[in-house]
């Protein structure tokens, strides 16, 4: 093993590790694609330290491979032999079937080598700082590693990095008297992995902030729920923080570490710390949706090396915008090098939906942890940013949960509390100051213009509508709407029959479970007949149902559907939305105008009408609750009777394209 030791140590002589090895670079999509998950991110990184000076104050180590022996506890005999093998030439001609069977996975003829080093080198600081040759150590690897499970690579991830050196410092090298171990995951996912390899074991106590929003956001299960707290010997010693919605920030972080991490490590009083550095909430990441400051991460960091004696190993995990992470990277650097006091500000209050989380949190734990146990002050929890509002997706769910950034409602007081410490790290101030006022310009405008939202299925249903504007679901339905950012009801409602072809298809959906749901043929045929309710609403809010109903989350700082794209959906009759193509619902169509306001639609485009055709996607009746809302839409609507309704719905189920 290699190392250089800087002659200019930092002013406490801290020896901090660092691992940057190119060879996981080989470690990209096999056809060239871009990919967030992607080389340019651990070289950006390394780019930004050297340009700083960073690598000249640390102890500089090689990476070297992990062996399967410490692999083998925290995997399965079969996906080791696939991890290894899967960059031979043998697996030339099945690697890329392989990978499409795994969830969120590539796999090259760099994968394996990677992979091994990437756990190897968290295993090689881990010891390094068990041992005390270092204080503390980052390891920038790749691929991530905390969403594989003992058989499964999936979410990016081959090897569970953190998990193979955690279980290796308290099994293999117990004469290193480390006994505790607190690993804290950060990155903007949950850690399904990693909690699922220490979920008995009451030596490790696992945290995980992440989004969760009621489990749909990725990796779109119920693990990261508060309730999942460890079972057996392990019971209490498993803490899930999952927000209901993304665009959290510094205060919402620094609220949980204040109100729950903070007081349980004083408790547990690990003997060492290993983060799950991921920098996906960072501001401004593609998929995390968040807005945690470079001044955050450095502030959690800092608290953290309150305890173990400063002993913390950072495993890099996620984070998809380079400036950002690159960013993150250093400032966290720079605390674990205690060279420079934490410059920056953020803003005041959490949102009031982490309030109602650190709440729900301390209430299931504080039976394990006593501390958790009295109430916090309703003076405390009472201070708090406005209500967020979550865009999250509907019927849809043909998108991908780790859809693009949204940004904070009140953007402009965000951005503005994050220039500070990023003005430390050199991004440019101008760019965010634009954000926030196009945020502000193009809803201000777009306010003022009227449209009318043509809904053919269980919109039809005006409660069932208003979940979209307000907030909230109605009966039948999974997991809840989060409203629009304008929650003006209608100004008006009409009804209207249309020459178009309602049909319904796909199996399942997330808002209302197993059953098809509505679709609109996008061309017309004066053979056909459909009914359509018609919403006079602000062009703004037709931006935000068609959010809604494709997406988990979009960078909303400029329209979806400006007016640029009005004037030409009445030419051009429909518009397929190419930012929303993984969703269901992006081709916007045009019905013409009533009182010379235009009416638009939303459904599939004509493409995916052949594959209806050919059985690539299936044709299905809805359920019986979506059907439900159908019925009660147009019994309510005086458009049909109950047994009329039933029979339309019937004839649209059935009927062939």
């Amino acid at each position: 093993m290699e190392e250089v030791i800087s002659e200019s140590k930092s002013k406490t002589d801290r020896r901090v590790g660092l691992i940057y090895d190119e060879r996981m670079c080989r470690h990209c999509t096999p056809d060239g694609e871009h990919h967030p998950e992607n080389p340019n991110r651990i070289r950006a990184i390394w780019k930004k330290l050297e340009s700083a000076g960073i690598p000249q104050r640390c102890v500089v180590l090689s990476a070297k491979e992990a062996e399967d022996k410490y692999i083998h506890p925290v995997h399965s005999k079969n996906h080791v032999n696939l991890i290894r093998n899967i960059s031979s030439k043998q697996f030339d001609s099945r690697r890329n079937k392989i990978a499409s069977k795994l969830n969120s996975i590539y796999l090259n003829e760099g994968s394996s080598e990677a992979a091994y080093l990437a756990a190897g080198s968290v295993m090689e600081v881990a010891e390094r700082v068990a041992k005390g040759e270092l204080n503390s150590a980052f390891a920038i690897v790749r691929p991530p590693g905390h969403h594989a499970e003992q058989d499964e690579a999936m979410g990016f991830c081959l090897y569970n990095n953190v998990a193979i050196a955690t279980n290796f410092i308290l099994n293999e090298r117990p004469e290193l008297g480390i006994n505790k171990i607190l690993i804290v995951d950060w990155d903007v996912h949950h850690g399904n992995g990693t909690q699922k390899m220490f979920w008995k074991d009451p030596r490790v106590l696992f945290f995980s902030v992440h989004r969760h929003e009621f489990g749909s956001f990725y990796p779109a299960n119920d693990d990261g729920f508060y309730t999942k707290i460890g079972e057996g010997p392990g019971a209490g010693y498993n803490i899930n923080v999952p927000w209901e919605n993304g665009r959290c920030g510094d205060p919402d972080y620094l609220a949980v570490w204040d109100h729950i991490l903070i007081p349980v490590a004083k408790d547990f009083n690990p003997d060492m710390i290993i983060i799950s550095a991921g920098f996906d909430a960072a501001v401004g990441d593609p998929l995390g949706g968040c807005c945690v400051s470079p001044y955050g991460y450095s502030i959690m960091l800092k608290k953290l090396m309150e305890f173990a004696q400063g002993k913390i190993v950072m495993a890099l995990e996620g984070g998809y915008n380079l400036d950002s992470l690159a960013n993150s990277v250093f400032a966290c650097m720079e605390v674990l090098l205690e060279d420079k006091p934490i410059i920056g500000s953020s803003e005041p209050y959490p949102f009031e939906s982490t309030w109602r989380v650190i709440q729900a949190v301390r209430q299931e734990l504080s039976a394990f942890w006593p501390t958790l146990a009295d109430k916090l002050p309703k003076k405390l929890t009472s201070s708090k940013a406005r209500p967020y509002i979550l865009i999250s997706s509907s019927d849809s769910d043909g998108e991908n949960n780790e859809g693009p950034h949204i940004l904070s409602e009140n953007i402009e007081a965000a951005v503005q509390n994050v220039l500070q410490p990023f003005s430390e790290l050199k991004v440019d101030e101008d760019s965010h100051d634009q954000v926030a006022t196009v945020f502000n310009t193009w809803r201000s405008e777009l306010s003022k213009i009227e449209v009318w939202y043509a809904s053919f299925g269980s919109n039809m249903w005006k409660p069932r509508f208003l979940c979209y504007v307000e907030g909230g679901q109605v009966e039948g339905m999974q997991k809840p709407c989060s409203g629009s950012v304008d929650r003006s009801p209608p100004r008006e409602i009409l009804w209207k029959s249309v020459p178009h072809r309602l049909f319904f298809g796909r199996d399942h959906t997330r808002t209302w479970g197993p059953g098809g749901v509505a679709f609109f043929h996008p061309e017309s045929n004066t053979q056909d007949k459909a009914y359509v309710c018609l919403y006079r609403i602000t062009l703004e809010q037709f931006n935000d149902i068609l959010l809604q109903e494709n997406v988990t989350s979009y960078d909303m700082s400029s329209p979806l559907f400006d007016l640029t794209a009005l004037n030409s959906v009445t030419n051009k009759q429909s518009i397929s939305l190419e930012v929303l193509k993984r969703g269901w619902y992006h081709n916007v169509v045009y019905l013409g105008k009533e009182h010379d306001v235009p009416i638009l639609t939303m459904t599939c485009q004509l493409s995916d009408i052949e594959s209806f055709k050919s059985g690539k996607v299936p044709l299905h009746p809805p359920s019986k609750e979506y059907a439900n809302t159908l019925v009660k839409g147009l019994v309510e609507g005086k458009q049909l009777s109950e047994e009329e309704a039933m029979a339309y719905i019937q004839e649209a189920s059935t009927k062939p394209l």
